[in-house]
């Protein structure tokens, strides 16, 4: 009788049940490879990576001096990260938004020299970004209630203004998110983040 059980369901299909269909794969699309581990990621090194939460080093296309900007006593929020207290996202600055200022600030200096050269080619700066959460975490973050509550950037953004160049200080892993919520007397029911 086992036997005809393990029969049934090794080569057969389920009793009662018909085999489904075999697997086809589907075409694919351009500039992309049919040779992927799975729907949600292109390599077993990948799928590994997200699933201890490691973010690749960012690589930036300059060396935005955070600490310089921030003992001027310019804030995030001012003109850099403007929409963070309107909306979800808290925007990357563009080009055309560092040289609001120095068009007329700092223009003796080879970095603002450099940003001026790259954005009389028209060009803008393609910023790597250093804090996000993996597509497949499913967590869709809203800065602008944050903001309103009075949460410091540095909460979860580490000491930015102690830095040139952003790197990820704070890993924002479930556990402190949650502990942050329960501290603050914030929900903490599965859709405040996962929609």
């Amino acid at each position: 009788m086992w036997l005809a059980v393990a029969a049934g369901t090794i080569g057969c299909g389920y009793v009662g049940y018909p085999s489904p269909p075999p697997a086809t794969a589907l075409p694919a699309l351009p500039g992309q490879s049919n040779e992927v581990l799975s729907t949600a990621h292109s390599s077993l090194g990948l799928a590994v990576s997200h699933f201890f939460d490691r973010h690749p080093e960012p690589v930036q296309p300059f060396e935005f001096p955070h600490v310089i900007h921030v003992k001027q006593g310019i804030a995030c929020t001012d003109y850099c990260h403007s929409n963070v207290a309107s909306g979800p996202v808290a925007g990357i600055p563009s080009i055309r938004t560092c040289m609001t200022c120095h068009d007329a600030i700092a223009t003796d200096r080879p970095r603002i020299q450099q940003l001026a050269a790259i954005r009389d080619k028209g060009l803008d700066l393609a910023w790597d970004r250093v804090f996000d959460f993996h597509e497949e975490a499913h967590v869709k973050f809203n800065h602008a209630p944050h903001i309103r509550a009075k949460v410091e950037c540095s909460t979860c953004h580490g000491n930015i203004g102690e830095q040139t160049v952003a790197q990820r200080n704070v890993e924002m892993t479930m556990g402190f998110c949650v502990n942050c919520h329960n501290e603050n007397k914030a929900p903490i029911d599965c859709l405040t983040c996962h929609f």
